[in-house]
């Protein structure tokens, strides 16, 4: 097997190639026991992999046993020798090579216990020898010159700390002080030297520490009661939290090393801390390594290739073949898959674990622990435990925090504030409004987990420094995708930037597109102007200065796309729309390659009134109604299933029936607002089209219910939406898409179903009303009305005759 395909082994089975390896060489020991012993040694999947590479790159070291080579095939070695293997060399001294049975390591080098050791001159005799010790100062000395301290270290720490605190008890702070270092003396020594040196360490400046034992003796303390003694802050973002990590002669806290470790994804382009590197040397966020195709692994329940949820003897399990105990929720009674609470020992879904709530104790809102659906109680009036609900060092409030700091808002609001400030270091006027909508935000873990998404933070720190303006065509410049948007609705809904029809954005940039990449020069200015100067010109006539709807933006893709197909075909066959006749035409719409028929007609008339071609005939279509079959009674049994099922959603069932009961397809009912309903005179109306429609009392009570009851979906940037189907972007309504695909759960076959109840009031109401309180075309609706067989005319030759009497 070539040095390559082994190196690609090394990701995709790095146990099974080294297990190979080691098989290839030693036939003493049995597959088994070999890939037994390699599983302890390799660990997890990125030492194993680092263990195989090694291994593939040099598979000599497995019968020589020298270095240099990682630690962890030292390791490897030593433990296939106690094992029994006979053909595999132990580890080797680089020096004198004498074999080893345990290694100390310089690099990737291995020695001896007696190669190994440092050799200097010593401090106190002056003598070159090994290094055996290091006085108070830090200096070296051999094993003939200890620095001797007779003094007891706990009477001198005891002496330091009563002058701070008087009645600081003796035995209290020995125990603390054995329990720093239990079985070592001589680190204790350091430490009350340390100490000794530099008693301020105890009062506030324990980040000068050299010793990271200082600051554990600084919390035993602290937890013991003893006045004075004070925990230091992190020099750099000044939170009273773990610091124990040095940087430039100070300890920090884990988040300070990291932004100091910040350096641009070479994937993503987030800047966050590197978790791994490439091949090349070059950071990968840990976004990026997870959503590695290499570390992604077939799950043993589905066979897929997916994220590794758990790990089980028999191999990897993916999130969704890790299924969840089917229980009774016992805070909202549903039978559904659930986990324990670790408050109560009790079963507790999905919905209520992630669903924060207002605790009818404190008022509050948070997550809910107890209680029931309708009377939910917080975790900290669950079990009032002083040692589980710590409060935030910061706000004060009680939080269940999983490591000393402050709690999700208080950490929400200080990473809001690091991304958003400018040079002054404070937040731009404009960015206001967005930093407090999302600090408020009512799932401030939600809210952390979206900063760190991509490039999220990269954007948002590059609109608060100034680095990109705050700008719709700054926005535009990055790489197009769900993200961005999602940003964008966040900063419109918030008020940083103003509205904009996103889907005319679409069309105009895909026009754009698509007509810069036509071959020739003729076909681009046709192009040109027949999307520009009609698709797109007509589209903002019927818009009539409202947001275009997807379905708009699709049909008007599908006629520029036809006109190219058919500028492509010509072009092949060596025409032009001037020079193409009728029988070129007809020959295109008999051969193989014809696509979008219909559309390129509308793009041949077109092409005939702006005399660019001429003695063609590409007649449209006439729609002669509808092709399928009217069911009326299936028609009425929905309407009557939506009208008393209560176990349905009611937003579903309200907009299920005026699809059903007022022919209105999914894209009209998600762009309704709340101002299309009245409340007046106890009647409740819905305005469709100019002439509002009084609705009947189970579609009224209905409608008003949703008028309350209405929420958003979006967590972030959440505003008080003026739509009666809020939708999962801020300030959005609910897609028609997304619409449609809840109606067609409910059983409803969307166009069958659109076209039996339109069917249904042409014939038994004039056009004039139909398009008046529906909110359709009149052509279409006298169109409909024919198709109905509704007479009509008599109708209105009655009212004239009853207006000249």
């Amino acid at each position: 097997m070539t040095p390559a395909v082994h190196l690609d082994r090394a990701v995709a089975d790095p146990i099974g190639l080294i297990t190979d390896l080691v098989a290839d060489v030693e036939k003493e020991l049995g597959a088994e026991t070999v890939r037994t012993v390699v599983a302890a040694v390799a660990g997890g999947r990125a030492k194993s992999r680092r263990l195989a590479e090694a291994l593939a790159m040099r598979p000599a070291v497995l019968t020589d046993g020298r270095s240099p080579a990682p630690r962890a095939i030292g390791d490897l070695l030593i433990e296939l020798r106690k094992a029994g293997a006979s053909a595999i060399s132990p580890p080797v001294c680089v020096e004198c090579g004498k074999k080893l049975r345990t290694l100390q390591r310089q690099g990737q080098d291995w020695y001896c216990s007696v190669c190994g050791q440092e050799t200097t001159e010593c401090t106190a005799c002056g003598n070159v020898r090994r290094v055996g010790f290091r006085d108070r100062k830090g200096l070296p000395r051999c094993k003939m010159c200890p620095d001797h301290d007779d003094r007891e270290p706990v009477t001198v720490v005891h002496e330091l700390i009563t002058a701070i605190a008087p009645d600081a008890d003796r035995d209290v702070i020995a125990e603390a002080l054995r329990r720093t270092a239990p079985q070592r003396a001589a680190y204790r020594q350091r430490l009350v030297w340390a100490l000794e040196e530099n008693p301020r360490l105890l009062t506030g400046e324990g980040y000068l520490a050299p010793h990271r034992a200082i600051l554990r003796f600084i919390d035993l303390l602290q937890e013991a009661g003893v006045a004075g003694i004070v925990r230091p802050a992190c020099p750099r973002c000044h939170r009273v939290v773990r610091i124990d990590k040095p940087l430039d002669g100070q300890r920090v806290c884990r988040n300070c090393i990291a932004k100091s470790r910040i350096e641009e994804c070479v994937r993503c382009g987030a800047r966050r801390e590197p978790a791994i590197r490439d091949a090349q040397g070059r950071p990968l966020c840990p976004n990026c390594l997870v959503t590695d195709p290499a570390n992604i692994e077939i799950c043993i329940g589905c066979g897929r290739r997916r994220r590794v949820q758990n790990r089980t003897a028999e191999g990897p399990l993916c999130p969704t073949c890790c299924p969840l105990p089917v229980l009774v929720c016992s805070i909202c009674g549903r039978t559904a898959p659930c986990t324990h609470s670790r408050l109560t020992g009790l079963p507790r879904c999905g919905g209520c674990d992630r669903r924060p709530a207002h605790c009818t104790v404190c008022g509050r809102l948070r997550g809910i622990h107890s209680g029931t659906a309708d009377a939910p109680i917080c975790g900290p009036y669950t079990k009032p435990d002083a040692e589980l609900w710590r409060p935030c060092p910061t706000c004060g409030q009680a939080e269940r925090l999983r490591a000393s700091g402050p709690c999700p808002r208080c950490t929400l609001k200080q990473r809001l504030h690091e991304l958003l400030v400018d040079g002054t270091g404070a937040i731009p006027p404009k960015l206001q409004p967005l930093h407090d909508a999302l600090a408020s935000t009512e799932r401030a873990s939600t809210a952390m987990r979206w900063l760190s998404k991509g490039i999220v933070s990269t954007v948002l720190s590059d609109l608060g420094s100034g680095r990109r303006p705050l700008t719709h065509e700054a926005l535009d410049e990055l790489p197009q995708g769900k993200v961005v948007e999602h940003i964008r609705s966040v900063l419109v809904a918030t008020g940083a930037l103003p509205k904009r029809d996103e889907q005319m954005v679409r069309l105009e940039r895909h026009v754009k597109d698509l007509v810069t990449s036509h071959a020739t020069a003729e076909g681009r200015k046709i192009l040109h102007r027949y999307a520009t100067w009609h698709l797109l010109r007509r589209l903002r006539r019927r818009s009539r200065g409202k947001e275009i709807t997807h379905s708009q933006l699709t049909v008007a893709r599908q006629h520029l796309r036809a006109a190219v197909y058919l500028l492509n075909w010509l072009e092949d066959q060596n025409l032009t729309l001037a020079t193409c006749r009728q029988t070129d035409i007809e020959r295109w719409m008999t051969s193989d390659d014809v696509r979008l028929r219909l559309e390129a007609g509308h793009f041949v008339r077109w092409a005939l009134s702006q005399k660019i071609a001429r003695d063609l005939s590409f007649p449209a279509v006439r729609w002669n109604g509808p092709s399928q079959a009217m069911d009326v009674e299936a028609r009425w049994d929905t309407a009557r299933r939506l009208l008393h099922d209560d176990t349905l959603k009611s937003e579903d069932r309200l907009a299920g029936l005026l699809l059903l009961l007022y022919a209105q397809w999914p894209a009209a009912i998600s762009r309704l607002t709340v101002d299309h309903i009245d409340e007046t005179d106890g009647a409740v109306r819905i305005r469709l089209g100019a002439v509002p429609v009084e609705l009947p009392a189970p579609v009224a009570e209905l409608a008003v219910q949703q008028v309350e009851v209405r929420r958003s979906h979006a967590v972030l940037g959440r505003t008080d939406s003026p739509w009666l189907f809020p939708g999962g972007q801020p300030g959005r309504p609910i897609s028609a898409w997304a619409m449609g695909e809840r109606l067609r759960r409910l059983g409803i076959k969307l166009a069958e179903t659109r076209s039996t109840a339109l069917f249904q009031l042409a014939a038994e109401l004039p056009a004039a009303v139909l398009a008046r309180t529906l909110g359709i075309d009149i052509t279409v609706a006298v169109k409909w009305q024919r198709a109905a067989a509704g007479d009509w005319g008599a109708y209105a030759a009655e009212i004239s005759r009853r207006k000249k009497d």
